[in-house]
């Protein structure tokens, strides 16, 4: 008589026996699993970065991965946000070169009137995230991920249902480890109403279905100003509203101010900070009711083309079941320990929770892919005993506008009340791009780093960059965070002549002249 191998599973299933085994259905319920029985050491629900490098260093390592995407492969970065949206910065940044008659006068040279095409600027962003999409689909492929194509959820400790998509059939498997990296989805304020054509998100955005004649920008942050360098090179004109004291609240002070006048001011954007957007309606016009910040007096109502929403993301996270494994989120945030494991809930000392490791934007720590990419092999490394934290500190941020902005470490204001904590004096000094003999080439000398260091030990803490290159020139004060390195050793170094990376090399020369010996 044939008989039932050993449960592996966890989910029902009808299954057909042979004549020979006495023919007929059974039902297969697993009620149990064993350690050695599992149906994966790893299932990861979600296949942005944060999944993709989670499963893929997992299966790198020996360990038998799965992971669950109900979208499209790459999540939010690949097909909704960084990658489509590099492609509309760079191709609406060659516009905004060739379209400069001052600035091209100054080498010389005398161009024709641009003229582009909207739809294969268009065409070019769709085609890249086809590419990068493909690209990581078969490289999961080739390390032995199995992809599951479905929503997934928790079911309980180490379960996960699966419904996939198409059939609507849904299953429940066992891992021995299960990492959440859900990510996130744009914020809509209460009051505003998105129709997806006249009021939309970058989501939306990011397929450039059409130019608005003026369209309005709500949140300055860097989506805010990336869309709005994409629409004012494609001859939009922009107003950004801000509810915040000032545009670009979340940027350096003294690099905001030197950027707006030439991001903002350059390209007279109607730049309104303190004010919020009460209620914005879609339509022909769109509405949009303006009131003071503060006292929530009306303004104004602005009749509009079109609205982009840009006021930050919200973690993804609802429909994951978190109470089934006794979880509670802070605003859908999944609080986690720097090894990425997930705690029962936000509170101090809050109790790890056995087995589960959440990775990404839905942690709510810093919401950028690399970051996410980070915390996922964080996160294996863990699972495989290798003791891991991750470092926030020395993660980089970029905002690709044409100057780029960039920064990594601690803010002005958090290396300050470290100082003041830890009992040692700040340091801070400038290097400007004017000074740099590349940028002069470039005819783009309108820059500045401003570098923090403790002046007792040299201790980089923190750097913020505007100008020409600054997403590729941060990265190296990046490394030297990471390393806790000393601006008395990073002076030594020799940088190649002429560079835009002698900007970062008198910086360190600056600071570590004023190096306490």
């Amino acid at each position: 008589m044939w008989q039932w191998p050993q449960p592996r599973c966890y989910w029902s299933v009808g299954v057909k026996i042979s004549a020979a085994d006495g023919g007929g259905w059974r039902h297969l319920r697993c009620s149990s699993v064993s350690e050695a029985t599992f149906d994966f050491d790893v299932i990861v629900i979600g296949a942005g970065y944060g999944g993709f490098d989670a499963a893929k260093h997992g299966a790198d390592h020996g360990l038998r991965v799965a992971i669950v995407e109900a979208r499209d492969m790459g999540g939010t970065c690949v097909n909704r946000g960084c990658v489509p949206s590099k492609a509309l910065l760079a191709a609406s940044g060659r516009v905004r070169e060739l379209a400069d008659a001052e600035h091209l006068a100054g080498f010389g040279i005398h161009a024709a009137p641009v003229r582009f095409e909207r739809q294969k600027i268009a065409d070019h962003a769709n085609q890249l995230v086809a590419t990068i999409r493909t690209n990581l689909t078969k490289t999961l492929e080739r390390s032995g991920v199995q992809i599951m194509r479905g929503k997934g959820r928790l079911e309980g400790p180490q379960r996960v249902a699966v419904r996939e998509s198409g059939s609507g059939i849904e299953r429940i498997y066992s891992a021995r480890h299960v990492i959440l990296a859900t990510g996130s989805d744009p914020f809509v304020p209460p009051g505003i109403v998105t129709d997806g054509r006249t009021v939309f998100t970058s989501d939306e955005a990011i397929n450039l279905e059409w130019l608005p004649r003026w369209i309005a920008i709500v949140g300055s942050g860097y989506i805010g100003l990336e869309f709005a360098d994409v629409y004012t090179a494609l001859g939009c004109e922009v107003t950004m509203i801000e509810a915040l004291d000032r545009v670009m609240p979340t940027f350096d002070p003294d690099i905001a101010k030197i950027a707006a006048r030439h991001l903002i001011d350059g390209r007279e954007i109607d730049a309104r900070a303190g004010v919020l957007a009460k209620s914005i309606t879609p339509g022909c016009p769109v509405r949009i009711e303006l009131v003071e910040m503060a006292s929530r007096e009306p303004v104004e109502t602005l009749e509009v083309d079109a609205v982009l929403v840009a006021t930050g993301r919200v973690p993804t996270s609802k429909e994951l079941n978190l109470a089934a494994v006794g979880v509670s989120t802070q605003r859908g945030f999944i609080a986690v320990d720097d090894a990425m494991r997930v705690l029962v809930n936000n509170e101090p000392g809050a109790a790890v929770v056995p087995n589960l490791w959440a990775v990404g934007d839905v942690t709510g720590k810093m919401m950028l892919a690399h970051t996410a990419a980070a915390q996922g092999t964080v996160a294996i490394d863990n699972i495989l005993g290798h003791a891991r934290q991750i470092d926030y500190r020395s993660i980089p941020a970029a905002t690709f506008t044409h100057p780029e902005i960039s920064s990594v470490g601690l803010s002005e204001a958090d290396a300050k009340a470290l100082a003041a904590k830890e009992g040692f004096e700040l340091g801070s000094v400038r290097s400007y791009f004017k000074a740099n003999s590349k940028a002069l080439a470039e005819l783009e000398s309108d820059g500045l780093m401003k570098l923090l260091f403790n002046k007792a030990s040299g201790e980089v803490l923190g750097a913020h960059i505007y100008g020409l290159h600054a997403a590729d020139l941060i990265q190296e004060i990046a490394n030297a965070i990471a390393r806790r390195q000393s601006v008395v050793q990073l002076a030594t170094e020799v940088h190649t002549h002429p560079t835009l990376s002698e900007v970062v090399e008198v910086a360190y020369k600056q600071a570590a002249m004023a190096v306490v010996a």
